[in-house]
């Protein structure tokens, strides 16, 4: 499995940030320090950080010819059936088009039933977004990331109340996670416990955009490499926190 690659499936896309001296007022203009222009997406920001690990990985998505694009296609089963899965250990999906999605996991519960267990795909999902369609993807993933603003759309106020609110969607003997900021974050396996990891801020909060996608990355990361779940947890943590003290992604390994 050493040559094996993570794949992450979902969206690329232009993240335009603007640097101001302090939050805008509504109905007010304000000049701005400075702009930057950088690559974004959950998938895609999750396959970076992978890459900066020294992960071997792979991103799946729609991609335009230009800088700015409009309308680009989420990725369909159609897409997916292309795919090698022989290349692959480790799934990543960010919970968007979850119809096909359903479907496409469903191409990889199938090609795990025929391989001897060290060849099977690992299956993670990540559930961002409060969007009812994306609640079928709960029992399909062998690890799912659940958001604190899906958690708190449901009534949960902590990640340990999330934990123990969401674990029975999921498929017998999956891993649960839930960051819930700087409160740190809490994971729930097979075995009923709750584990948590306290948060890492940095010295000084830079830029905390793709902090949960640099969480994720991390725990995919430590767990493809035989890592516990709590040392996966606080890894995840510890890499999340570095990136909010740095702009972009540049730097999180230092």
């Amino acid at each position: 499995m050493g040559d094996k690659k993570i794949l992450t499936i979902g969206l690329v896309c232009l993240d335009i940030i603007n640097v101001v001296d302090k939050y805008p007022e509504e109905d007010t203009d304000t000049r701005c320090l400075s702009q930057r222009w950088q690559r974004g997406g959950n998938a895609s920001n999750t396959c970076t950080v992978l890459s900066l690990l020294g992960a071997p990985c792979a991103f799946m998505g729609s991609l335009a010819p230009g800088p700015v694009a409009e309308n680009l296609p989420d990725v369909s089963v159609e897409d997916f059936s292309k795919v090698d899965l022989s290349q692959y250990k480790w799934i990543h999906w960010e919970g968007r088009n979850a119809d096909e999605q359903v479907k496409m996991i469903e191409r990889v519960r199938e090609y795990n039933s025929k391989q001897e267990e060290k060849n099977r795909i690992t299956i993670s999902v990540e559930i961002e977004k409060t969007r009812e369609p994306l609640y079928q993807l709960f029992p399909l993933g062998d690890l799912v990331c659940v958001s604190k603003d899906v958690a708190q759309h449901f009534g949960f106020t902590s990640a340990a109340a999330a934990l123990k609110g969401f674990y029975g969607r999921l498929r017998k003997g999956a891993t649960l996670i839930c960051a819930w900021a700087e409160k740190g974050a809490d994971a729930m396996g097979a075995d009923g416990v709750i584990i948590h990891s306290d948060a890492f801020p940095p010295e000084k909060l830079v830029d905390t955009l793709g902090a949960g996608d640099t969480f994720n990355a991390s725990v995919i990361y430590s767990l493809s490499n035989g890592g516990s779940l709590q040392d996966a947890l606080t890894f995840g943590c510890q890499i999340a926190g570095k990136k909010c003290g740095v702009h972009g992604y540049d730097g999180i390994l230092h």
